[in-house]
């Protein structure tokens, strides 16, 4: 197995759009599905700053993204954090026929590195109803700073957790 993290490129966001629907029965994410938006338009948001592919066998088969946080979403994560030089490491998903290879594991820890060498704290967001995700993030040492109920998450949603990883910034 020959996998590259590499840069996302634009020609693989019609990839990863099936990838995601593909896991999202096994894993729940995201959680509302179908989607009220275009997939490519969940993969691809505003304030992305970066956003990288886990490439097998030149085949897309994860992704992440790290984003410059805007707003009352930013507010919440720089008081929770103690700190507003914060960056959110967001969709992170893998193939599921290539989950708990380490592949999610690589993509996670380029983000964190890129975040961290920009100088910034790294965040992230998860709805607790992802319990294998808070797990895994736990176990990799992000630990829980608060919760919020940002307006466009649907009143039958738990808030949203609030997420840090401590260490060196």
């Amino acid at each position: 197995m020959s996998v590259t993290i590499r840069e996302r490129r634009a020609e693989d966001v019609a990839a990863l759009a099936e990838v995601l629907a593909e896991q999202q029965a096994a894993t729940q994410y995201p959680i509302r599905w179908p989607l009220p938006i275009p997939v490519e338009d969940f993969l691809v948001r505003p304030g992305e700053e970066r956003a990288w592919v886990a490439d097998l066998d030149g085949r897309a088969v994860g992704h992440v993204a790290v984003y410059e946080l805007g707003g009352p979403l930013r507010d919440a994560f720089a008081e929770a954090a103690g700190t507003d030089e914060v960056a959110e490491l967001a969709v992170l998903f893998v193939a599921t026929e290539v989950i708990g290879t380490g592949i999610g594991g690589r993509l996670h820890d380029t983000a964190v590195a890129w975040i961290r060498a920009s100088g910034r704290q790294p965040v992230l967001d998860v709805v607790p109803v992802h319990a294998r995700a808070v797990e895994v993030y736990r176990h990799r040492g992000w630990q829980e700073i608060g919760e919020v109920r940002p307006v466009w998450l649907a009143e039958d949603f738990p808030a949203l957790v609030l997420m840090t990883l401590p260490g060196q910034s």
